[in-house]
């Protein structure tokens, strides 16, 4: 069913989202004096954007842009089509390790069969489009929410599994530890439907904590 879903594209939208929020939590208030509004972070929907997160996962910044890079020039145009039809060791030399090739190529093919339709995500709420990207082998909670999050906008998408976002999160909270996905998930309930606004601040909040500003990277 197509529904109306706020989005955070911009940083009017963010800084209007974390002044509701605000409002009504205390947490909220007081992180935000502290980093401030962060500005949107946003990467183009559909297959492209989603092969970028995959393969910026569990890889350093730099690491990342160097793999992105090679596999741009390698796959051309970097369409669904013409990663499919790339051989194995192509994917290799740009860096790719056997499990992300997989899941590209998984993304790949639903993406051509149609079990992977990127235009309707944009007008599913948090969990049918978070469920729909899952189904893709290879697609965990985290990519599906940072797609959700980078690539749409959404404004209630919520990383539970994010390690930053649950240290900076405890941190804020208050707790003796380092809340988990299953903990993260019952804390975010509150701030729906702008979850989304709240994991952009306490991303900044993180920064914060490790030394920098909340400005983001």
């Amino acid at each position: 069913m197509s529904v109306t879903i706020p989005r955070l594209e911009t940083s009017d939208d963010i800084a209007r989202a974390l002044e509701t929020l605000a409002a009504g939590d205390p947490v909220i208030a007081r992180v935000l004096t502290e980093t401030g509004v962060p500005a949107p972070r946003r990467r183009e929907p559909g297959f492209e954007g989603l092969a970028h997160i995959v393969v910026a996962q569990q890889v350093s910044t730099a690491s990342a842009a160097a793999i992105w890079a090679r596999l741009r020039t390698a796959v051309e145009p970097f369409e669904a089509c013409a990663l499919a039809a790339a051989s194995d060791e192509t994917l290799r030399e740009a860096g790719l390790s056997r499990p992300k090739i997989r899941t590209l190529r998984a993304v790949a093919e639903a993406a051509e069969t149609g079990a992977l339709r990127f235009e309707s995500l944009r007008s599913l709420a948090a969990e049918d489009a978070h469920a729909a990207l899952c189904a893709v082998h290879g697609i965990g909670p985290w990519t599906a929410d940072i797609y959700l999050m980078f690539c749409l906008g959404h404004a209630d998408a919520w990383p539970a599994g994010d390690l930053a976002l649950q240290h900076a999160v405890g941190a804020a909270s208050g707790l003796a530890h380092r809340p988990y996905a299953r903990e993260m998930a019952e804390i975010g309930a509150r701030w729906r439907p702008l979850r989304g606004a709240a994991a952009l601040l306490f991303w900044a909040y993180y920064r914060v904590l490790k030394g920098g500003s909340g400005a983001p990277v």
